[in-house]
């Protein structure tokens, strides 16, 4: 068998992987599961849990298990378990880090390549989290897919439809519109909440519970993590009972003790009473899909079929509503929790060259706009800060996109340049994202051209190159929260602690070998700075490489931490 690249669905609530065998999607199974719950734990024998053990952990020791990680990501915040602080990425690479054994198992080889999905509407941050997660496992994220693309791969269809991917799940949102004709499945209009999906219906129960509690026992139930840990598993449930059945009975016993009394609680709620707690959230997500519809230049009556993906869209709800507003009934026979890993299982295969039966071509697209600022008129009235789009949102992957600047003054040396994400004509209402200044400009008159370009590759990562038109001078950025070299440390850092969760043999670096890697590291950085350099600082940087090298070669630490920090002074001043 040929290299095998895996599909992973990491999710807010449950994770997949999968593999393309003999030209057919294969969902790998644990223990006759194909779902692994995203709960990581650690026992009480400090001990490592995943999937289904740490959530049945999450009852009695909710502060010795994490969920829902997948909303933290891209946050710099640390999570607590157990008394110790792990990064979000720390811990999504655990869920990662399972799935890459549970699929090793399986194939009985190696693995150590994989295709990962994100939510279409996931920034750059909440990207290079994921791929920073993918890489502590021990995984090359060789590329990143949006999750209602990715369910669009797995959907089969010989002929030219309009497709609405309407995907709803444990802590997310996105709906996509994707064209499939002729073997090419293109993505041309997608809209979303991160911050919206299954956690917050059963938040919204488990308030219902609190409030009920507190009105039939005035206790307020919140003071207790255990037994909100029970409420909230029993709101998850009574979710999932919700959507085959019009009542459930949300009954738990000895909750809690309350002046010597066992508080037990036995609770009738009926779909009816819940759909109405989640009625603004499904009317949000109707008002995404008209963003979309509207971005794609179709209407309502243009679309085809609707695919739901996500284990919320279960709620009958969604289903009804989608139907109100589309009168087409959405397909069911669609898995909402696998498809998204199989569709990111088929785009792993035909990156690995695998022959694969009506494979399609994907194209897919930016959710947001990118721009800089400028000075120009806004609302009719001069204003410093206006938002100038360079990169419009839904537009196809990869693309580059220049636009012409010019400078303000005479001999103007300097120009700072700031990237936005966002559609306000208000940069300063949108999210900055980069910034870089250029410096040495030619001593040219007012009005001088500068050109200013965006690029962003398959995997939205965005590059930024400020140009003078006249001479050719150019000083570029990368905007991906790119690994500075005591990144790199707390990267190796993190998947020794990984390697050594799991119970496997971690080759540490001597401290003197961890000098050496950072000082080559640093090296590299400098020399892609040479190009952009005055020619003092090109000198400057030369002299310290050599410098560098020969503390290497006679093993001069005391020299190479000099050198090294006056390379860094150079790189700070030069990226400031």
């Amino acid at each position: 068998m040929d290299e095998i690249i895996v599909g992973i669905d990491l999710g807010t609530t449950n994770s997949e992987i999968a593999i393309v065998e003999n030209g057919k999607v294969a969902i790998i199974e644990d223990s006759g599961r194909k779902i692994l719950p995203s709960f990581v734990g650690i026992s009480d024998n400090d001990e490592i849990l995943v999937g289904e053990s740490a959530k049945n952990q999450y009852i009695l020791y909710p502060e010795k298990t994490i969920k829902s990680i997948k909303r933290k990501m891209g946050e710099e915040d640390r999570i607590e378990m157990a008394e110790k602080f792990y990064t979000p990425q720390e811990i999504s690479a655990i869920i990662l880090k399972r799935l890459k054994n549970i699929a090793e198992n399986y194939i009985n080889k190696s693995i150590s390549k994989a295709v990962i999905t994100v939510p279409a509407y996931f920034s750059d941050a909440q990207r290079q989290a994921t791929r920073e997660a993918g890489e502590i496992a021990g995984l090359e994220v060789v590329r990143m897919i949006n999750e209602p693309t990715a369910a669009a791969l797995s959907y089969e269809t010989e002929n030219k439809k309009h497709i609405l991917v309407y995907d709803l799940g444990g802590g997310t949102f996105d709906v996509s519109i994707v064209n499939i004709e002729d073997g090419v499945v293109e993505v041309v209009a997608s809209h979303g909440n991160n911050k919206l999906g299954g956690d917050d219906f059963d938040q919204k129960i488990a308030d219902h519970i609190v409030e009920y509690i507190q009105n039939q026992f005035a206790v307020d139930i919140r003071k207790s993590r255990k037994a909100m840990a029970r409420i909230n598993r029993a709101a998850e449930t009574a979710k999932r009972m919700l959507s085959d059945q019009p009542f459930t009975i949300i009954e738990e016993e000895y909750l809690y003790e309350y002046k010597g009394k066992s508080i037990n609680l036995s609770l009738e709620l009926a779909r009816n009473d819940y759909e109405k707690m989640i009625v603004d959230y499904i009317d949000e997500t109707l008002e995404a899909v008209h963003v979309a519809l509207n971005g794609a230049g179709l209407t309502v009556a243009d679309i085809d079929e609707i695919l739901l993906v996500g284990g919320s869209t279960r709620t009958p709800i969604v289903s009804k509503r989608l139907y109100q507003e589309f009168q087409k009934q959405p397909r069911i026979e669609v898995d909402p929790d696998l498809c998204v890993a199989a569709g990111a299982a088929i785009q792993a295969a035909i990156i690995a060259g695998q022959e694969i039966s009506g494979s399609a071509v994907l194209v897919d697209i930016t959710p947001y706009t990118y721009g800089t600022s400028a000075v120009g008129e806004l609302n009719g009235e001069f204003y410093p800060c206006m938002y100038v789009p360079i990169i419009y949102k839904n537009s196809p992957l990869p693309l580059s996109k220049t636009e012409l600047f010019f400078t303000m003054v005479d001999n103007q040396k300097i120009i700072e340049i700031k990237i936005y994400q966002g559609e306000d004509k208000d940069a300063l209402n949108n999210i900055q994202i980069g910034e870089f200044i250029v410096e040495g400009l030619s001593e040219a008159p007012a009005n001088s051209p500068i050109l200013l370009k965006l690029e962003l590759d398959l995997n939205g990562i965005l590059s930024v190159s400020a140009i003078e038109k006249t001479t050719g001078f150019k000083k570029s950025i990368t905007i991906d929260n790119v690994i500075s070299r005591f990144e790199v440390d707390e990267m190796q850092h993190a998947k020794e602690r990984i390697q050594e969760i799991f119970g496997e043999k971690v080759e540490k670096t001597s401290e003197t070998d961890e000098i050496i890697n950072n000082a080559k590291i640093l090296i590299e950085k400098a020399e892609q700075l040479l190009d952009n350099a005055s020619t003092e600082d090109k000198e400057d940087i030369v002299d310290m490489i050599e410098a560098i090298n020969d503390a290497i070669s006679t093993d001069n630490l005391t020299v190479l931490n000099e050198s090294m920090g006056q390379l860094s002074d150079i790189i700070y001043y030069l990226e400031s």
